[in-house]
């Protein structure tokens, strides 16, 4: 066998060493799937906002899919393991996701996690004196994807690029322009007209931005659970008759029972509108991604009160 010349030995030194480099970080590259960072997202609605951001960039896996009421969700230890390989968890926060507030804590020392509600200016309510349902805001929500961008480029080396940068920056602007664009729908409604009533504390934020007022709300608190009784469904049907209220809103992901049985007992015309609150619609409808959950909603409010 002939011998190998000095300049031989020494590239296939080298390559042999870069081989073994590549396996070694690919070993080591944690939140990693075929080379590529995994984001993991607790909700579907937040799963859309951060596939916006990083495009291609990364994969990204959602736990709980279109239609699940976040209150009620309960992990599998499938989705737990998926929670502590990733290169990050992206969260709403503030207590929505109750079943996995154990979990997030524990994920802290190991993997980075972002609250999305500890990045916007947040209402009062819920259990520990925040308002979790702010994505009913999209000025808010693209507050959320400027401290995504700067938390990803932070903390994840993979995504620290123009390019995601970029698609966040112009996400960042559609949602603003939606605002401007949802203000316009809803603007043919009168003042008086205004006033609504919910299933359940989810609306505020939507209706602080639009220039709504939610009288009630079929179930107290911020979560899906109980049902009013028989003299708080009487209280709820004066209020809405001194109030003027001629929407309930309910969740799309739930039940309108509760809600047909109130409006059934009001003295005169209150229309029952499913919106998507906490979620979206099924894939392929008009309320299948973030963007298209907020015109949709407008464009139902719109059709029962303008």
């Amino acid at each position: 066998m002939p011998r190998l010349r000095a300049p031989a030995v020494v590239l296939v030194a080298v390559l042999t060493a870069l081989v073994l480099l590549g396996a070694a970080c690919s070993d080591d590259d944690s939140g990693a799937s075929g080379g590529r960072s995994v984001v993991v997202v607790t909700t579907a609605l937040l799963g859309d906002v951060v596939r916006n951001v990083v495009g291609d960039a990364a994969d990204v896996e959602v736990l709980m899919p279109a239609g699940t009421d976040p209150h009620a969700f309960q992990p599998s230890a499938a989705q737990v393991a998926a929670m502590r390989d990733a290169a990050v968890v992206v969260a709403n926060g503030a207590d929505l996701e109750e079943s996995l507030e154990d979990v997030l804590a524990d994920l802290a020392d190991d993997v980075a996690v972002f609250y999305a509600a500890d990045a916007v200016d947040t209402l009062p309510g819920g259990e520990h004196g925040a308002d979790p349902h702010f994505f009913g805001d999209p000025d808010r929500v693209a507050d959320a994807v400027a401290a995504l961008r700067e938390f990803l480029a932070d903390e994840v080396p993979a995504l620290a690029s123009d390019a995601v940068a970029d698609r966040a920056l112009a996400y960042e602007t559609e949602l603003r322009d939606l605002v401007v664009e949802v203000e316009e729908v809803l603007a043919p409604i009168d003042p008086a007209d205004r006033t609504i009533v919910t299933d359940h504390d989810v609306f505020a934020y939507f209706a602080d931005r639009f220039d709504l007022t939610i009288a009630g709300t079929l179930v107290t608190g911020g979560g899906t659970e109980g049902s009013p009784s028989a003299g708080e469904i009487d209280a709820l049907v004066t209020l809405i008759e001194t109030s003027g209220v001629r929407l309930i809103a309910v969740d799309a992901a739930g039940s309108t029972d509760l809600a047909d049985t109130v409006a059934a007992e009001v003295d005169g015309d209150v229309a029952v509108v499913a919106l998507h609150m906490e979620t979206l619609g099924a894939e392929g409808t008009a309320a299948a991604t973030y963007v298209g959950t907020v015109r949709d909603n407008a464009a139902r409010i719109a059709e029962a009160l303008a």
